[in-house]
């Protein structure tokens, strides 16, 4: 699938591209928030809730960012994009009951490698100083998000949880 995703995100103006991130950053936002609701409604301990909730909106932040930029180069309405998204929404439903949630996060986690993976390889590839910066940038966001979920399924993890 790394590769799929690469070969047809690699033939993709920067349009196209702008475009992709934005509707990758609001789907990963929708979807933290979604499982920081579910994780309240099952009654998990803050920690985990917020966490949902502070990528949420660092997601939402980030697609914001770059929906910004894009608006300055090309105007309001975005492109579609026919590309599969890096960090689906497909743990999603995987989330019903709390014994769910170490499948929950360790998806979550590969997904946020999964995109690391592939922005730095992009950033490997292109021959954009603009790009590499920005591919980097994104690559440095996933990785944060990886490690704040990392830390989350430690901390369950010594407290016995998981």
């Amino acid at each position: 699938m790394v590769v799929e995703v690469l070969e047809k995100i690699k033939k993709l103006d920067e349009r196209e591209l702008l475009s992709y991130w934005i509707g990758g950053e609001y789907e990963e936002a929708e979807t933290y928030l979604k499982l920081a609701e579910r994780a309240k409604e099952l009654g998990l301990p803050k920690e985990v809730y917020e966490t949902f909730e502070g990528l949420g909106k660092e997601s939402k932040d980030h697609g914001d960012e770059l929906y910004k930029i894009y608006r300055e180069k090309y105007g309001d309405e975005l492109v579609r994009v026919n590309a599969p998204s890096i960090e689906g929404t497909h743990v999603l439903g995987k989330f019903w009951k709390v014994e769910d949630l170490e499948d929950v996060l360790q998806n979550a986690m590969e997904a946020e490698k999964l995109a690391e993976t592939i922005y730095r390889k992009l950033a490997e590839e292109t021959d954009s100083e603009e790009l590499k910066k920005v591919y980097l940038y994104l690559a440095d966001v996933e990785k944060g998000h990886y490690e704040r979920l990392r830390a989350l399924y430690e901390w369950r993890k010594k407290k016995g949880l998981l």
